[in-house]
């Protein structure tokens, strides 16, 4: 989990601090800095804060570089190295973001096996050993804890891409699912770090991979992966056309299994979102009633596709569509009255941030404030990544000014909410 508050080390804390302030007399964005590192915003807020510490040697004279500074300006402790050799990178596990899986996506994983033109599975980890690790990728991406998450990828996803192309034949459509529910993980992740594309590119080689493996209803679930990253566009038609042509190719099957049910509902909730964003209110509060009609003959909350449908799903992005639409008192009415027991702590943080996003939406400031700790304390990357979260922490604060509560400011420093 990313370090927060009194747990983000003070040299990092200052670090980022002397990065801001270069940038900061330089005239340029956070957004200008970070595409000429090859980086995100994302990514650079976090160095800035002292989340994310900067422990490679080339990175770190690249950002000096762009910054028209030296190695030293930025820390006094670096060495001196004649010649810009660069030191060792650091380990994986130093990275609080998902750039090495951005590496793995950024071109063909399994191409040394194409070129070789061998079909050698000898080498291969068995097939239980590899859908472990696939349960463990959803865990991870669940619990927000996106370090291990890039961690883990580095090694599975070539690993499943050379075993769908060396596996005899009868073991292929399993690996291509496995491979599948591997790229919609990380798409999931993607997006909950608000890295839009990368989430659109894990989600179209799920669809592929889901093909492949002969299951239609992981495609639909690749699918609705696709919607989220297209939301996080902000390309609104896209996610529209994509989740329209999922629900309908499921209702024309007039399928119910609860798989299937599961898959339609969560589509359906998709649609809302897309609805909420474009302020479309009527449409948004039927695709919500047409979820919710799906989950009462479902009955019971599952996590099929790693999808978490269910009534309770359904009510907490009820929660979620009457925010975004600033219904806030309707908001509340539903929130306040669902039990999060058992769900995951991406759904809980979600929750408790509508919450306070909808009491800040009623100037209640410390309801608000007490539910965006709350949602940090178990869903760190939900306050420190979604903007709709940041947006309200910037409100709340200018709504105190002066009298802006100590938990409040240190909040929205976290959260860079007011840059």
């Amino acid at each position: 989990m990313k370090p927060t508050g009194k747990d983000v080390d003070p040299q990092d804390r200052a670090f980022g601090q002397r990065v801001q302030k270069f940038r900061k007399e330089r005239g340029r964005t956070q957004a200008e800095l970070a595409a000429a590192l090859g980086r995100t915003s994302s990514w650079l807020s976090q160095v800035e804060r002292g989340v994310q510490p900067v422990q490679r040697m080339d990175l770190l004279q690249q950002l000096a570089d762009e910054l028209g500074v030296s190695v030293q300006q930025l820390r006094p402790s670096a060495p001196v190295e004649p010649g810009g050799s660069s030191q060792t990178p650091a380990p994986l596990s130093l990275s609080n973001d998902l750039d090495e899986t951005r590496r793995v996506l950024s071109g063909h994983p399994a191409l040394a096996t194409l070129l070789a033109g061998q079909s050698d599975a000898s080498q291969a980890r068995p097939f239980d050993a590899l859908r472990n690790d696939v349960d463990d990728l959803w865990d991870l991406t669940h619990a927000g804890q996106l370090a291990q998450v890039s961690t883990l990828t580095v090694g599975l996803l070539p690993e499943l891409e050379r075993a769908v192309r060396t596996a005899d034949s009868e073991d292929q459509a399993q690996l291509h699912l496995l491979l599948s529910r591997a790229y919609q993980a990380l798409s999931a992740a993607f997006v909950r770090q608000d890295e839009a594309d990368a989430a659109w590119v894990a989600a179209d080689r799920a669809i592929f991979a889901a093909e492949q493996s002969g299951d239609p209803l992981q495609v639909c679930a690749s699918v609705f992966r696709m919607v989220h990253a297209f939301v996080r566009l902000k390309a609104l038609g896209q996610a529209e056309h994509a989740a329209q042509t999922a629900i309908q190719a499921l209702e024309e099957q007039g399928a119910r299994a609860p798989e299937s049910l599961s898959v339609l509902g969560s589509l359906h909730l998709s649609l809302a979102l897309v609805r909420a964003r474009a302020s479309a209110r009527a449409e948004a509060k039927e695709e919500i009633a047409k979820a919710r009609a799906i989950a009462e003959q479902l009955g019971e909350n599952r996590n099929d596709f790693n999808l978490e449908f269910g009534p309770v799903n359904v009510e907490i992005q009820a929660v979620s569509t009457a925010v975004d639409l600033g219904d806030a008192g309707e908001a509340l009415d539903i929130g306040l009255g669902i039990s999060v027991e058992g769900l995951s702590a991406e759904r809980q943080g979600r929750l408790l941030m509508d919450l306070g996003r909808a009491h800040a939406q009623r100037r209640h400031g410390g309801e608000a404030l007490d539910c965006l700790l709350r949602a940090e304390a178990i869903a760190p990357e939900i306050i420190q990544t979604h903007q709709a979260a940041r947006a309200a922490i910037r409100e709340l604060v200018l709504v105190a000014g002066p009298n802006a509560p100590r938990e409040l400011l240190e909040l929205a420093e976290r959260a860079d909410a007011l840059d």
